[in-house]
């Protein structure tokens, strides 16, 4: 497998069309049957997911959450941005010490996946409204260009339970299954798979963050070739549904006791 960014890409603005751009600067590194990984960053700048904290009224929810955390935190919290974050959210699954929700995509992680870097003429940057049917519309676009059969990936990077530091997850996707399933194959000792499902646009998305980067030098956009998805039965669920997810519904039933 080989990971190529994709350089030289202008400071995205909304309207600007991705497709366009990166197939002008993919060059000979994007074939049919590649995988392209685009950073949720850039996609929700073309798509005008911007905010300023001035256009949401605060609610007595958003207030009492901004409270609770400026108490826990020892420093002032912005209840707009509190409001921000349940308007993007179906659910609040934990209020304090942090916000953890459920965006209306179904990806649960902090704050909404709310970003307050990287807006120059904003105070906030948006996840897009609907990152799979992002990664359909930059696919179409590429056709548009002769690559044909491209499949799309929309990453973004989060913390995980138990774990330091961040890693690069899929939000949504597009010309490939979500996962690939090995259950009823075969170990190396002969015994059945019973519950393993891998999560391809997972584990794409965090090796192209090898490649993008964090800082102000990184690229949005990275090339994965040389990689197949194989013959094994796929699917496109990623996202666990409330009844099958025993961590929400553990969740639902915890509070804050306090400490830091």
């Amino acid at each position: 497998m080989e990971l190529s960014p994709v350089t030289d890409l202008p400071e995205i603005r909304p309207g600007d069309d991705l497709a366009d751009l990166i197939a002008d600067r993919a060059g000979d590194d994007l074939a049919d049957g590649d995988v392209l990984t685009v950073a949720s960053t850039v996609v929700s700048k073309g798509e005008g997911r911007t905010a300023d904290l001035t256009e949401y009224p605060i609610s007595g929810r958003a207030q009492d959450l901004a409270d609770t955390l400026a108490e826990l935190a020892g420093e002032e919290k912005d209840p707009r941005f509190a409001q921000a974050v349940l308007e993007e959210s179906t659910e609040l699954l934990i209020d304090a010490p942090f916000l953890l929700t459920e965006t209306r995509f179904g990806h649960i992680c902090v704050n909404a996946g709310i970003d307050r870097s990287n807006v120059p003429e904003h105070d906030l940057l948006l996840l897009p409204e609907r990152p799979s049917k992002s990664a359909a519309r930059i696919r179409d676009g590429l056709a548009e260009h002769g690559y044909e059969d491209v499949a799309v990936i929309v990453t973004d990077t989060c913390g995980r339970p138990f774990r330091h530091g961040q890693r690069g997850v899929a939000i949504g996707w597009d010309g490939m299954p979500a996962s690939r399933d090995w259950r009823g194959e075969q170990d190396r000792d002969g015994r059945e798979l019973g519950v393993t499902v891998q999560s391809v646009v997972d584990e794409l998305a965090a090796a192209a963050n090898l490649v993008t980067g964090e800082g102000a030098g990184g690229t949005p956009a990275v090339v994965v070739s040389d990689w197949a998805f194989g013959d094994l039965a796929g699917s496109d669920e990623l996202f666990r549904s409330v009844e099958d997810d025993l961590i929400r519904q553990a969740l639902r039933g915890w509070e804050w006791e306090g400490g830091t």
